[in-house]
């Protein structure tokens, strides 16, 4: 990386060479930035790129006030998701990349609502498999067709986080688990279901960070990358 793949804003060095690279902008971690910082991050990389430009864990103030501030820019398709807490920028156009994200309760919705924001955001195709937990396991096979059909399932579960280990033994594709901060004392925070991903019987699931359904999209979308250079 060079130094002109970077812009310095001051308080921060915007990657603007990340789209070149991985294809897509660098993304907002919006936590613990002011409005006036990530709008002047999303103007840089709108700017700069050609993609979406994503901002996320965004609350609806801020939020607000992000929008009115970029929009002189005029870029179309700005959106504010409150429900995956989304800002979103010029979303790009679908790249027939199929994505189920199961969530396992309706504790765990946030954490899936971010996870299908982002990749929907990113091109890719999503649908939502909710409440099939497997304290109610005909609830999980009912939906085995909808999953099997999936370029990739991105599962959501807290507790003990056995939902990955029983998808994962029911479908061929990639599988990426999500564990939740979701439960009680033993669930310690999302620990528990962490390292019960880690452990799965069902081989090749990959496990990203607790309550990062960011961080399943984006391997989603790195999947679909891969799928797409392949086929082209």
């Amino acid at each position: 990386m060079t130094g002109s793949e970077a812009v310095d804003l001051g308080f921060a060095r915007v990657d603007i060479g990340r789209e070149a690279r991985q294809g897509l902008p660098e993304v907002i971690y919006g936590t613990g930035k002011t409005a006036a910082e990530i709008a002047a991050i999303a103007r840089t990389l709108l700017r700069h790129n050609t993609g979406p430009v994503l901002a996320t864990r965004v609350d609806g103030d801020t939020a607000a006030a992000v929008l009115a501030e970029v929009a002189a820019a005029a870029v179309p398709g700005s959106t504010y998701d409150a429900s995956a807490r989304l800002l979103l920028w010029r979303p790009a156009a679908p790249i027939g990349f199929a994505v189920v994200v199961a969530a396992a309760g309706t504790a765990d919705q946030p954490v899936a609502r971010e996870a299908a924001a982002i990749a929907a955001a990113v091109g890719l195709t999503v649908t939502t498999v909710t409440d099939v937990g497997v304290a109610g396991l005909h609830r999980l096979l009912a939906e085995q067709d909808r999953l099997r059909a999936a370029d990739t399932v991105i599962v959501v579960a807290g507790m003990e986080g056995a939902l990955a280990s029983a998808i994962g033994g029911l479908v061929a594709c990639p599988v990426v688990a999500v564990p939740t901060s979701t439960g009680y004392g033993a669930g310690l925070e999302g620990i528990t279901a962490l390292l019960a991903m880690h452990a799965s019987c069902a081989a090749g699931i990959t496990v990203v960070n607790i309550d990062s359904g960011f961080g399943a999209a984006m391997a989603a979308f790195r999947l679909s990358r891969v799928v797409n250079r392949s086929t082209t």
